[in-house]
């Protein structure tokens, strides 16, 4: 069988001030048809750089400076705009990390779904919906003849990203490109979107490439895997040989499992007052209640990790604690003070008393302000401090979170790498000299040796500064490292909950189980062996449990 897709020396280049710097170092790439590629590497490697390329396309400031990319004997490269635009979207689909900051939030889902083929001629409006509802039956959607005709914000994370696997699948592509399409989804959520892709991608003889860093999941949907670091290709094999006999140090060290494990701490003492308590919480969206009684304590210097599907009531409990959603009943205390629940309502040092980092570090911080900008202005808000007083305390705080000041001060986080803003982000919640932090997924769009850096960089801040967190999470493995305690939620519940050590011991409860259970493993054959064992239909009624 030829290939569908051919890349040769293909080189890439990024622009910073006037000089022209190497990004991709003359990478050779093939496809065919029903064929799927992992591209796996830390961040910066050029993966995702790779994946516009394969479409003939770059980011504003990258150019392809050598090579050729080749797809069914069009040389995208050296193609016209116009030919690009009849091949994009109708023989060659992407599918982004973030689908909630690709979907226009002013149009259904349908009516971006029939887009494709209308535009391109494929289908008529009314043919292309009725296949937009077929598709979505495919991908185990819950009610899939209703489901296209909400608006993004009204279907879960889980659901958006399936959604645009059937918009990419709208025109029947013969090349996908899935770029960390379940980085941000839990690990129930996880297993039906794999599948999804995995069946359809099947069904219709689709090539794709799949762009992750998450070594178990490469392993369940690549048939041959390629390795990079910094630009330049390590690596590659077909999976199994990849994954039983990698020949390079640098993807052995990626292979080789790492432990970040802190010491166990010692017991609470009986009667300590908690940093947090949150109380018999019961709060809604307009009419609806999503959060049911919800109880639980953080303590001084210790770190609680709230763990649950998309919809279980991690964020929005989070959200009752900083007063951006007051709860309907119960309450929040804050050292033993009963916090106002209107945030609107709080003293400036209750508000400074309890910061967030935010999962997404890219949406997180404003584009157009420098790092000391962004870091200075709560210096300023809640401790004072200006001019001289005030580069100072955030060169203090560059320094915390192992950042040059001199190199970092004055750069705007476009200039960062993924890591970097996350750090940033820590160091804009310390700047108001905080007792507890709510960390919101801070590892799960980040790479496995990234993230180990970032877990270990808060639990030394832990240390140091006695800081309390609230750690919400999907990822167990995240959980196990960093946890003292741990409160598992399903459907704004509190399920079970207590100490990491026996929550993780069986017997469990068996939701909790079922999260356990639903960890990837680094084996071709898992997910296989496990919708065998829980059976198809299971996948897909928990999908529909989640309306």
């Amino acid at each position: 069988m030829s290939n569908l897709l051919t890349i040769k020396g293909l080189k890439i280049e990024g622009r910073s001030d006037e000089t022209w710097n190497p990004i991709i170092n003359g990478v050779d790439l093939t496809l065919k048809k029903g064929e799927v590629l992992g591209l796996i590497g830390e961040s910066g490697a050029g993966k995702s750089t790779i994946g516009l390329a394969a479409m003939g396309y770059t980011r504003d400031g990258v150019r392809i400076s050598e090579g050729s990319v080749e797809f069914d004997g069009i040389d995208l490269v050296k193609a016209s705009a116009a030919v690009k635009r009849d091949l994009l979207g109708k023989r060659i689909a992407y599918v982004a990390q973030s689908a909630a900051a690709s979907f226009n939030p002013a149009h259904k889902l349908m009516d971006q779904h029939t887009e494709g083929p209308v535009q391109h001629g494929v289908d008529s409006r009314a043919s292309s919906t009725d296949d937009g509802i077929e598709l979505y039956r495919k991908l185990r959607l819950p009610n899939p003849e209703k489901i296209g005709f909400r608006y993004p914000h009204q279907v879960s994370g889980g659901q958006l990203q399936r959604a645009m696997t059937a918009m990419a699948m709208s025109c029947r592509p013969d090349l996908i490109i899935f770029d960390e399409p379940t980085t941000a989804l839990d690990v129930t959520t996880q297993i039906e979107v794999l599948a999804s892709i995995r069946e359809i991608v099947e069904e219709f003889d689709t090539a794709a490439i799949y762009i992750t860093h998450d070594l178990a999941v490469v392993a369940q949907m690549a048939d041959n895997i390629k390795v990079l670091l910094r630009g330049d290709e390590v690596e590659q094999a077909d999976t199994r040989t990849m994954l039983s006999a990698p020949k390079e140090d640098y993807t052995k060290s990626l292979w080789a499992v790492r432990e970040f494990a802190r010491p166990k701490k010692l017991p609470v003492p009986e009667g300590s007052v908690p940093v947090v308590s949150v109380r018999g919480i019961t709060a809604a969206y307009g009419k609806t209640d999503v959060l049911h009684d919800v109880s639980f304590d953080i303590h001084a210097g210790r770190t609680v990790a709230v763990v649950g599907e998309s919809g279980s009531g991690k964020s929005t409990a989070a959200r009752c604690i900083t007063g951006l959603l007051p709860p309907r009943m119960g309450e929040i205390s804050f050292d033993g003070e009963v916090l106002p629940s209107d945030y609107r309502k709080r003293s400036k040092d209750q508000l400074r008393q309890a910061q967030m980092i935010y999962q997404m570090a890219d949406t997180a911080l404003n584009p157009r302000k420098t790092i000391g900008q962004i870091i200075g202005r709560p210096v300023q808000f809640y401790g004072g401090l200006k001019g001289a007083k005030r580069r100072e305390r955030v060169n203090e705080l560059l320094d915390q979170i192992e950042l040059e000041p001199s190199q970092y001060y004055n750069r705007l986080p476009s200039e960062l790498s993924g890591g970097q803003k996350q750090r940033i982000g820590i160091a804009r919640a310390l700047a108001a000299e905080p007792k507890f932090i709510i960390c919101d997924e801070v590892t799960s769009a980040l790479d496995q040796l990234v993230a180990e850096g970032i877990l270990r960089l808060l639990a030394d801040l832990q240390d140091n500064l006695g800081l309390s967190y609230m750690f919400i999470t999907h990822d167990l493995a995240t959980v196990k490292s960093i946890a003292d305690e741990v409160v598992v939620m399903k459907e704004g519940k509190v399920i079970e909950q207590g100490e990491k050590t026996s929550m993780f011991t069986p017997p469990h409860h068996a939701y909790t189980d079922l999260l356990l259970s639903s960890v990837p493993e680094m084996d071709p054959d898992w997910l296989t062996n496990l919708l065998e064992e829980r059976g198809v239909d299971n996948i897909g009624d928990a999908a529909v449990n989640k309306m």
